[in-house]
């Protein structure tokens, strides 16, 4: 089965391409920056560390128009707000939401508002939101009391919210399942993902149940999320109240979608599991220098786990037992320049030398 997004749909976006899976109507608007269509990469060295005959593929979504997966939910979460008539956004963030919502908001010309936790977001999403002119406001606080000022000021009806509580957010993220399955005719075996507000591994499971409600794969993925060890409130089954983590973008203490995420694990026959943020900077270290791909930290979440299961020593018990000849996506939801400081602080190490071709031979080692 080929992909269902043809040359001429190419560039427009993920309604153009999921229009009958998204229920938008025919006159509904389509504000879009050409999201979705991002690549399904396969890995010749993570396989190499799987063996029994699998598959590893990354589902680069760091490759969407502002860098992150958020734009795929975003596009429809805003087209349905234009066609209900909003005049303004808001969103509460760690980065992400913040960057792709002011960008759509720009794109239509209505204002956004952005919360978000004071010196708690990554630099690289922090100057998009303001490059795309949106109204920032920090608090004394952490994403979780963002999103609770941002439902308290959605309900006055002067905004319309446009985080994954926004069931039109998490119907647009369901377009990266269908692109998968399109790209290698069938569903995986494995799906892994971060999981921070949940949002993204409900969207994926209801999408991988529609493809497969509608014959277009023969069976259902093992969907695996990944949380960080200082912010797993599922994994732990407790409200975090002061997550911390390296991971920006999931560190989150109260997920949204908390319930809904169980559900897709237990439906999916799935799991929760946890990586330190030392599992995480060493994945994302060995993912740039081993398959050149570049991602945020919390992206590097599931790449740490796949990497702990290839370590005997190590406990990863949903993915103990990979069957052979397994296909596993893992998806990386961030572009790395979104949250570049770890990078940064290595390269704060780089010292000059001579200008001469001898220092230099010197310094490479020759």
């Amino acid at each position: 089965m080929g992909s269902t997004t043809s040359k001429s749909q190419r560039g427009r976006g993920v309604i153009e391409s999921y229009r009958a899976f998204l229920l938008l109507s025919a006159s509904a608007p389509v504000i879009s920056l050409g999201e979705g269509n991002t690549p399904l990469i396969y890995c010749p060295q993570l396989t190499k560390r799987i063996g029994r005959d699998c598959e590893v593929f990354v589902k680069n979504e760091g490759m969407n128009p502002t860098g992150s997966f958020k734009d795929r939910g975003m596009t429809v979460a805003v087209s349905k707000a234009l066609e209900r008539g909003a005049s303004a956004l808001i969103c509460a963030s760690t980065g992400n939401t913040s960057a792709s919502a002011a960008a759509y908001a720009a794109r239509t010309g209505i204002p956004c508002i952005v919360i978000l936790p004071a010196e708690k977001i990554a630099t690289g999403k922090l100057v998009q939101a303001f490059a795309y002119g949106a109204k920032i406001v920090a608090i004394d606080g952490n994403f979780d009391d963002a999103l609770r000022i941002v439902r308290h000021l959605g309900e006055s009806g002067d905004f319309v919210i446009v985080n994954s509580i926004n069931p039109d957010r998490i119907a647009g993220q369901k377009t990266a399942a269908y692109e998968i399955v399109d790209e290698v005719s069938d569903a995986p075996d494995f799906q892994l993902l971060p999981v921070g507000n949940a949002g993204n591994i409900t969207a994926y499971w209801a999408g991988y149940r529609e493809y497969h409600a509608h014959k277009k794969s023969t069976k259902l993925p093992a969907m695996i999320g990944f949380q960080a060890a200082g912010a797993a409130p599922i994994f732990y089954n407790r409200i975090i109240e002061k997550p911390e983590t390296i991971a920006s973008a999931i560190r989150i203490g109260n997920p949204a979608s908390w319930k809904q995420a169980c559900a897709a694990i237990a439906e999916s026959r799935g799991a929760i599991e946890v990586v330190s943020d030392e599992d995480i900077v060493a994945a994302q270290n060995w993912l740039a220098r081993h398959e050149g791909i570049f991602v945020e930290p919390a992206s590097a979440a599931p790449i740490a786990g796949l990497l702990k299961s290839c370590n005997s020593s190590e406990k990863v018990y949903a993915l103990q037992k990979i069957p052979e000849a397994s296909r596993i996506v893992c998806t990386v939801t961030g572009h790395g320049l979104k949250d570049p400081d770890l990078i940064i602080q290595q390269m704060k190490k780089l010292k000059s030398i001579p200008a001469t071709t001898t220092d230099v031979r010197r310094a490479i080692g020759l």
